[in-house]
């Protein structure tokens, strides 16, 4: 059996977000509040990938000897990362948008994925991002893919909780003191 290369995943992780980028944009109504980090994610993510993979055919001397069963678990971490990131934007609904923005009508979603974590579909990114730092077979390409997106993803989540704390008042900060950010009893 062969097994997907990793340019396979990166190129069907970028359609998934790019779908994303086209179709889940906030409305008219919605009041923005991303202050132009979406571009700036994009660009991070997009230069990481790009970095990743160069570094990886570049620099075989940072290649680690990793099994086929390591490959399978980065797949398997990919594969529950994309899952777990797409169980929070089909449960967010309509209140899930790549730009940071607040609708008339926004409340605080705490089920679902969402009682776990308040970002989960952060959390599934990065998830999917590591298993592609160990399908990339390479410690220094693994980094440069992980380190930039996930500091990208930490700035994201402090501007959305700002703004859905300014925006929800006690019913965000009442969330945001029982449930953890990112990993489920831990952070």
């Amino acid at each position: 059996m062969t097994l997907p290369s990793p340019t396979i995943c990166f190129t069907l992780f970028g359609i998934s977000e790019l779908g994303l980028a086209i179709f889940k944009r906030s409305g008219n109504t919605a009041q923005s509040r991303d202050r132009g980090t979406l571009g700036l994610l994009w660009g991070v993510i997009g230069a990481s990938i790009f970095l990743s993979m160069f570094i990886a055919n570049a620099a075989p001397r940072y290649a680690y000897g990793f099994s086929g069963a390591a490959y399978v678990f980065g797949l398997l971490l990919f594969v529950a990362g994309i899952s777990l990131r797409w169980w929070a934007i089909v449960h967010l609904g309509r209140f899930f948008t790549v730009n940071v923005a607040i609708a008339e009508d926004h409340r605080v979603v705490s089920n679902g994925p969402y009682r776990f974590v308040r970002h989960p579909s952060y959390a599934g990114a990065l998830l999917a991002f590591l298993g592609l730092g160990l399908l990339v077979h390479n410690w220094l390409a693994a980094l440069v893919l992980l380190v930039p997106i996930t500091g990208m993803f930490l700035w994201r989540m402090d501007i959305e909780e700002r703004a859905l704390s300014a925006a929800l008042g006690e019913a965000y900060s009442g969330y945001m003191a029982r449930t953890k950010r990112l990993i489920p009893f831990v952070y």
